[in-house]
C-alpha cells in the first residue's frame, strides 16, 4: 500500500493541483496531511482531488477549524482527526501530527512503524529502530522546492517526491 504524505500547503492551490495529479499518478491509495491547509477551501481541493480515505490534522495555521470541520463532514472519506491520529494502515501503526518536535517523542518511542510531522517545512527522513520518522516538505514551496512524500507500507519505506 502507497500512502502519500502531504503538508504545510498555505493556500498554493496551484501546487496543491500538481501534488493531487502526482498522488494520482503514483497510484496511492491512502492521503495523509500533516497540518497547515490555511483556508478551509483547501481541505475541499483536496477532498474533491483523492477519491481515498483521507486522514488530517490541524497545523499551527488553520485558521477556522469549524469550517475545516464542517467541510470533513461533508466528504464520507475524509477524516479530521484534530491535532493526532494514530492510524493502522496496510498493516502498520502509523501516527501523525503536526508538529516535529512531539513527533519525535513519539517516534522515539517506537510504537509505531511510522510517524509524520510538518511544520518546519523541511523534508527529511530518519530511522529510529523500527520507527520511520519523517517530514514530507511543504507543498507551499515558499522555504524549497515544493514537495510532498510517498510511505510504502508494504516495504516499510518513505521517499520524497518534488514537483513535477
Amino acid at each position: 500500500m502507497k500512502i502519500a504524505v502531504l503538508s504545510d500547503s498555505h493556500d498554493n492551490i496551484w501546487n496543491l493541483e500538481k501534488a493531487l495529479k502526482q498522488v494520482s499518478e503514483l497510484e496511492c491509495e491512502v492521503l495523509l496531511f500533516l497540518g497547515d491547509f490555511c483556508a478551509p477551501f483547501t481541505l475541499k481541493q483536496i477532498a474533491e482531488g483523492f477519491s481515498g480515505p483521507i486522514h488530517a490534522v490541524f497545523g499551527n495555521n488553520d485558521g477556522d477549524p469549524f469550517l475545516l470541520s464542517q467541510i470533513a463532514s461533508g466528504f464520507d472519506h475524509v477524516t479530521l482527526h484534530g491535532q493526532y491520529a494514530e492510524l493502522d494502515l496496510g498493516e502498520k501503526k502509523i501516527a501523525i501530527n503536526h508538529y516535529p518536535d512531539i513527533s519525535k517523542r513519539i517516534a522515539e518511542s517506537r510504537a509505531f512503524d511510522a510517524v509524520f510531522s510538518g511544520h518546519d517545512h523541511q523534508k527529511y527522513v530518519h530511522q529510529m529502530g523500527k520507527t520511520v520518522w519523517a517530514n514530507p516538505g511543504e507543498i507551499m514551496g515558499r522555504f524549497g522546492e515544493p514537495s510532498f512524500g510517498v510511505y510504502d507500507a508494504g516495504e516499510g519505506t518513505f521517499s520524497h517526491i518534488l514537483l513535477g
